[in-house]
């Protein structure tokens, strides 16, 4: 069974060969999301706060165009160019994700592309809608 690759309409093209979100064998894998709005604007010059919540949205847009929500991720992968921005990034991800509280990892990296501050990555469970 081929993988089902996708790209929702709502973010830019993926600047490299691949796809914003791939999804196979129960699980949708969401590609590393940067702080670029749906325009292919990078928020380089922005606030991390500004950063981090248009990150965020990236990741909820490919989620939901692979058939998937927020309710549903299993496991989160933070980078951070700055380690003081985590208690910052972590009150913005808890209202983002509600009482959901899927596995994650912080990790400090020295740089991202393009001198942005903040990048995500994500794994969700595929086809699953939201319970109440």
């Amino acid at each position: 069974m081929r993988p089902i690759l996708s790209n929702p309409g709502t973010s830019p093209p993926p600047a490299g060969h691949y796809s914003h979100a791939a999804a196979g064998a129960g699980l949708v894998f969401i590609a590393g999301q940067l702080p670029v709005t749906p325009e292919g604007r990078r928020l380089g010059g922005e606030s991390f706060d500004v950063q981090a919540r248009q990150v965020l949205a990236n990741v909820q847009a490919a989620l939901e165009a692979a058939g998937t929500t927020v309710s549903q991720l299993l496991h989160v992968r933070v980078y951070l160019t700055d380690i003081e921005q985590w208690g910052t990034f972590n009150t913005i991800y808890a209202e983002w994700a509600g009482e959901h509280r899927p596995a994650r990892a912080v990790v400090p990296v020295p740089a991202l592309h393009f001198g942005l501050m903040i990048e995500v990555e994500a794994v969700a469970l595929a086809g699953v809608t939201d319970r109440p």
